[in-house]
């Protein structure tokens, strides 16, 4: 990254305070669930979205991005699925116009990132938010 993407990242971060998180799982042992302890201990508004749980982490669990920006306005949208399933995340965020869409570290989808760049909306993937946003706070 470089130190203007850095400082970009860091903006967005800071003025972020909603995240929704796809694929977030109940499991305490899976990496969606530390990275989201983490962001909602780093202050954040965590949104699970996971069709199969009413709630996880205390927050109410939604069926899809679509569902959660019902009730909530989604700031950044942190993409924890495989990176053939990507991509119809993305496609569901853009329309939300988040500050941000970010898929995790082993998540990549260039041609979801060109859709996202062509709507405007800034995009980081392959990389663990929670290291990053330790990383440009630290």
């Amino acid at each position: 990254m470089t130190p203007s993407e850095e400082t970009e990242l860091r903006s967005l971060l800071r003025s972020a305070r909603t995240i929704a998180v796809v694929g977030l799982s109940p499991n305490p042992m899976r990496p969606s669930n530390s990275v989201a302890r983490y962001l909602q201990r780093s202050g954040y508004t965590i949104v699970p979205v996971n069709p199969g749980h009413a709630e996880i982490l205390g927050e109410k669990s939604y069926r899809t991005l679509r569902e959660a920006a019902r009730e909530h306005k989604i700031d950044v949208v942190d993409v924890f699925r495989r990176s053939e399933f990507a991509g119809a995340v993305v496609d569901e965020a853009i329309p939300l116009r988040p500050k941000l869409i970010w898929l995790q570290l082993g998540v990549v989808d260039a041609a979801a990132q060109a859709r996202a760049a062509k709507a405007g909306i800034p995009f980081v993937q392959d990389h663990c938010i929670a290291v990053e946003h330790s990383h440009l706070e630290g």
